[in-house]
């Protein structure tokens, strides 16, 4: 790993028939090789997945059964797929779902793939670290950087916008082991990303919430503010303790 703006990095985005990995299937793909200077190479798909597309999903990413009817079966997208990404840093949005749906596909159809393997970075962590958007979703930090709106939500779409975010979001890092070695440690989240307090400052999060929350499987940058935010709460509670010389009558 050497100077970001030499680094070769594959961006990737799947759109898929659900959330699951082991249940759901793909049904797009996109590939794109590039560097910071210049786009190396380029691929995108439909996949047909073998079985109806549920309404729910259509209506996020508009791919109908008749748009995917006779295209490639994934069995014949992937090695093409795996080939290109070779050893390279994988980067996306939320980049875990996307490798995690590979390689459950490759498993269902015996292909080799090493794909969990590869290095990567994902651009909802680097926003977080950033800090200064407050949705971090992709459409937002298009909006917040000023990149050019590239269409519907779809994977290639997606990945032109990814890669311009991401230039955006290295900027003050000047290697890549910088990078990963910032990301290696939990990032402290502002406000709460999801559940029904989504949005509000974690000061502001019952502690009933909190304590509840901490016990799911949820992200390393989550589950940092969460801890980050009780023991606060037990400090304060503490030092007025403390400073009452009737706390204990």
């Amino acid at each position: 790993m050497g100077q970001l703006k030499n680094q070769r990095f594959i961006c990737l985005d799947c759109e898929t028939t659900g959330l699951e990995a082991t249940e759901d299937r793909l049904i797009e793909i996109a590939v794109v090789l590039f560097t910071f200077d210049e786009v190396i190479d380029t691929y995108e798909t439909l996949i047909n997945p073998e079985r109806n597309i549920p309404e729910n999903t259509i209506a996020i990413h508009h791919i109908t059964d008749e748009m995917v009817a006779g295209k490639p079966k994934v069995s014949e997208v992937l090695p093409k797929v795996l080939k290109m990404v070779g050893d390279n840093i994988i980067m996306g949005h939320g980049i875990q779902m996307d490798i995690s749906f590979i390689q459950e596909e490759a498993k269902r159809h015996r292909i080799p793939c090493n794909i969990d393997k590869n290095p990567f970075l994902d651009t909802l962590r680097m926003a977080r670290l950033y800090g200064e958007s407050p949705v971090n979703s992709l459409e937002r930090l298009r909006q917040h950087f000023n990149i050019a709106e590239e269409g519907a939500h779809r994977a290639m779409s997606d990945v032109i916008v990814n890669i311009e975010v991401f230039k955006y979001l290295s900027q003050g890092f000047n290697t890549t082991k910088q990078l990963f070695d910032r990301l290696q440690q939990p990032i402290l989240l502002k406000t709460m990303p999801l559940g029904k307090h989504k949005g509000r400052p974690f000061a502001e999060v019952p502690i009933e919430y909190l304590q509840w929350a901490v016990h799911k499987d949820f992200d390393q940058d989550l589950l940092f503010s969460i801890r980050s935010e009780l023991k606060k709460r037990k400090r304060g509670n503490q030092f007025r303790q403390a400073s009452n010389p009737f706390s204990e009558l």
